[in-house]
């Protein structure tokens, strides 16, 4: 929940979109030191060139990660950070810890959130905002006792809730049937487009390097990678390429990831609150999730005036993200007010004020990939954010420039071997 390169030389700019330059991404940002590095730092005349193709949320914080390490880093996007077809655009992405028993998830998110707060606290608007988090369900299962002990565990606060305190602590939600709920206070949403876009200003005003441009299809199979082909005719060299390109990764590497990163469409609608009522502002009401008997919905509440969103994180229909309609759909729509209606009743008949058509990629697992190439001895593969991997941004970053330097794979669950071709989800 949340929660999208090598690309064909055909594919570039969407009509309509901004150009994202350099002097537009560097003009007005104001000076303001982040989180220090985590990675060793360059020894003098060591630096590696590295280019990283995908601007997305995993693209940039790998990029940035890198630069803090002394290295000299080009980002490139065909389109720019966050853009409007990319699985790290629109407004809001869930941060939360509760991952049941997959720990790792949880102290990612939890690792990561140091890195959000910290750009949060330099943008101007924000990015990060602490409305807390709330899973609910009918039936207490394995999941949720996970979640409590492994956030427990970790030093992070979360409260158990039974029916009686839901519905008094958050009186705009209808908590019929519901036994149990979990509540996290100190995570909430991040702001997906400012967020990405903030980032790689700050990247480039600090140092690194950005192109907007699209990268030819790839020829080589095998190898070391030398140069990239760009739409604007000059080639990039660099000593080491990382590919994060989200829903485009299967395209520029086919007979590696087809079927192993697969995107998937997802519709998201907002409505508008009763006027004058702030239940369903962020000071009052959490970001959530209503398990709903393994059919799971999520949404946030009104943040910065948009109106209450909502989605229903089963994964749709197969999709290529060049091509695919993003046009909402009536079924989408009816489906979401239906659920709206009896779990939120004073939403009833609110007005639509916004729909958005984007993508999940998802591996087969749900698990992130982030891998070497098999048989390109200087590629890094970036991906399989799987519908909630924004949050963990910045940790997926860290990971990836470990390895593009040189770094042992920590984490067999993130490797390539571990991507089979039938989907089959298990991180929630």
């Amino acid at each position: 929940m949340d929660d999208r390169g090598e690309v064909t030389k055909n594919r570039g700019v969407p009509s309509g979109s901004p150009r994202f330059t350099r002097r537009s991404i560097i003009g007005g940002m104001t000076a303001g030191a982040l989180a220090p590095a985590v990675l060793r730092a360059a020894k003098p005349g060591s630096a590696a060139r590295v280019a990283v193709v995908g601007a997305g949320v995993f693209g940039a914080w790998t990029a940035e990660h890198l630069r803090r390490a002394g290295h000299h880093v080009t980002l490139v996007d065909m389109a720019g950070p966050a853009n409007n077809r990319a699985s790290s655009g629109g407004e809001s992405r869930m941060t939360r810890a509760g991952y049941g028993k997959d720990e790792i998830y949880s102290r990612m998110a939890r690792d990561s959130l140091v890195e959000w707060k910290a750009l949060s606290s330099v943008s101007g608007l924000p990015i990060f905002v602490p409305h807390g988090v709330l899973f609910f369900t009918g039936t207490s299962d394995d999941y949720f006792t996970q979640s409590l002990a492994v956030n427990r565990g970790l030093g992070l606060p979360i409260e158990d809730l039974n029916q009686s305190e839901l519905q008094r602590r958050f009186p705009m939600i209808d908590f019929s049937g519901v036994e149990l709920g979990m509540f996290e206070p100190g995570f909430g949403a991040l702001m997906a487009r400012r967020a990405v876009q903030t980032l790689v200003r700050r990247f480039i005003q600090q140092g690194g390097g950005y192109q907007h441009a699209a990268v030819h299809t790839l020829q080589q199979r095998s190898g070391r990678l030398i140069s990239v082909g760009l739409s604007h005719g000059s080639p990039l060299s660099a000593d080491i390429f990382v590919f994060a390109l989200g829903p485009w990764l299967p395209k520029v590497f086919p007979e590696l990831l087809g079927g192993r990163i697969v995107a998937t469409r997802q519709e998201i609608f907002f409505f508008a609150p009763p006027d004058g009522d702030q239940r369903f502002l962020p000071a009052s009401m959490p970001g959530w999730a209503d398990f709903n008997g393994g059919d799971v919905y999520y949404g946030f509440p009104d943040l910065e005036g948009r109106g209450v969103k909502f989605a229903h994180d089963a994964h749709g229909v197969e999709v290529d993200p060049d091509t695919q309609s993003r046009q909402p759909t009536k079924a989408a729509l009816d489906e979401i007010i239906a659920f709206r209606d009896r779990r939120f009743p004073m939403l009833r008949n609110a007005p639509l004020t916004e729909a958005r058509v984007c993508q999940y990629e998802n591996s087969s697992n749900g698990d992130f990939l982030i891998d070497r190439h098999p048989e390109m001895s200087n590629v890094i593969l970036v991906g399989g954010g799987s519908g909630h991997g924004f949050k963990h941004g910045p940790e997926v970053g860290r990971l990836a420039a470990s390895l593009a330097l040189g770094g042992v794979q920590s984490e067999s669950r993130f490797t390539l071997a571990t991507k089979g071709r039938a989907q089959k989800r298990e991180v929630i």
